[in-house]
């Protein structure tokens, strides 16, 4: 027993030397050293100011938020809409019935080259051969040409032979047939617009650039639909800057609506298109403006037969209105003998018809073609284009 007891003491001292031990070499060992202390920083130098900035700041009034009073809700901020643009008011035109003679005093202005001209010199006491050469070089000086001329000259000097006495009111009745005989009254002059079992009818006008043809097609817009037809107007002419543009506010202010495409596009395409809308849309007519021809360039003119081409897969034309500046006198009618080779021209529209020119463009062209003069424009405005009335025309060249 006391064996064990000795044994338990021994242990217990043993072990209390090893702690002593451990506890001494932790207190030799040294501490790690200390952090170092962050190093004073030196503000660079500050920068000289200028004006107000040089200043000393001096103490503001501080408000707590409590002080400040927050803003009231704000209105809402309403998205203003883009203008809307206003579609031009639609235009009610002239009827065309009766529109030459209602035109008739600015187309008499031409009568002093023919009608006066002619009435004076067969008024005469005598009638000589000299007086005859001045009726023949009063009638070619208004254009009317050599064969129709020499016609007409010879009709009035049997006539006069056979009647006898001359009075101013008997030598105008005889002036006013033989005038009526040369431009003919027997001709059909109506547009062609309303084709049996079909609609729409295709009428494209073709023509010079510089003869009207555009400001024609928009004025036969505006003489249907005061005849109370439909249209729809195909700007064909691709190739004119602002052509397009100038169509559709034609056809704006009559209420017609316009094909067009891009400028230099194919106008073959454009025209197709405008038969296929006014198809589709039922209208009475379709009005094709073509490109302006250089009647002397046959690339331009096979184009002009390819647009023909083109609108008649749809249907054939019923109408081809070539327009000439009446102006233009004989040269006018070389333009026409070319365009009558392309695209079978079936009417006349002579522009300009004002004035300046000379009345017996209308009898030389219709000799040159074998085709009437179906309109005839007599100013720039809006309704000055009428259909062309034989009796009033001449009416009109001789006077009163």
């Amino acid at each position: 027993m006391e064996t064990v007891i000795l044994a338990v003491v021994i242990a217990v001292v043993v072990l209390g030397a090893l702690g002593g031990l451990i506890v001494g070499s932790r207190r030799h060992k040294p501490l790690p050293p200390a952090p170092p202390k962050t190093p004073d920083i030196t503000a660079p130098p500050a920068e000289p100011h200028v004006g107000e900035e040089a200043e000393t700041p001096s103490d503001e009034e501080r408000r707590s938020i409590e002080e400040v009073g927050l803003p009231g809700a704000s209105a809402p901020v309403g998205v203003e809409e883009p203008p809307t643009v206003e579609a031009p008011p639609i235009e009610i035109p002239e009827p065309s019935a009766g529109r030459l003679v209602r035109l008739r005093a600015r187309l008499s202005r031409s009568q002093n080259a023919l009608g006066k001209g002619l009435l004076t010199l067969l008024s005469r006491e005598h009638l000589d051969e000299e007086t005859w050469e001045e009726v023949e070089d009063t009638l070619l000086t208004a254009d009317v040409g050599v064969l129709p001329t020499e016609e007409l000259v010879e009709r009035l000097r049997e006539r006069v032979r056979v009647l006898g006495t001359r009075t101013p009111v008997e030598l105008r009745g005889l002036l006013r047939e033989e005038l009526l005989a040369l431009v003919g009254t027997d001709m059909d002059r109506t547009v062609k617009t309303e084709p049996e079992a079909r609609k729409p009818g295709i009428v494209m006008v073709v023509g010079v650039n510089g003869t009207g043809k555009t400001t024609t097609t928009g004025k036969l817009a505006r003489v249907l639909v005061a005849d109370g037809r439909t249209v729809v107007l195909g700007a064909a002419d691709t190739f004119r800057a602002a052509a397009a543009d100038q169509l559709q506010t034609w056809g704006e202010r009559v209420g017609a609506y316009t094909v067009r495409g891009p400028e230099a596009g194919d106008p073959a395409s454009v025209a197709f298109d405008a038969v296929k809308e006014g198809k589709e849309m039922g209208v009475d007519v379709v009005l094709i403006d073509t490109a302006g021809r250089l009647h002397t360039k046959t690339g331009l003119m096979d184009e002009l037969g390819k647009v023909k081409r083109v609108v008649e897969k749809h249907a054939p034309l019923d109408e081809v209105l070539l327009v000439l500046d009446a102006t233009t006198g004989q040269n006018g009618l070389v333009q026409a003998r070319v365009f009558a080779e392309v695209v079978d021209i079936t009417g006349i529209v002579l522009t300009k018809l004002d004035g300046t020119a000379k009345g017996g463009i209308v009898v030389a062209v219709q000799r040159e073609l074998g085709v009437p003069v179906k309109l005839i424009g007599l100013g720039e405005g809006a309704d000055d284009l009428a259909p062309f009335e034989p009796e009033a025309f001449v009416d009109a060249l001789i006077g009163d």
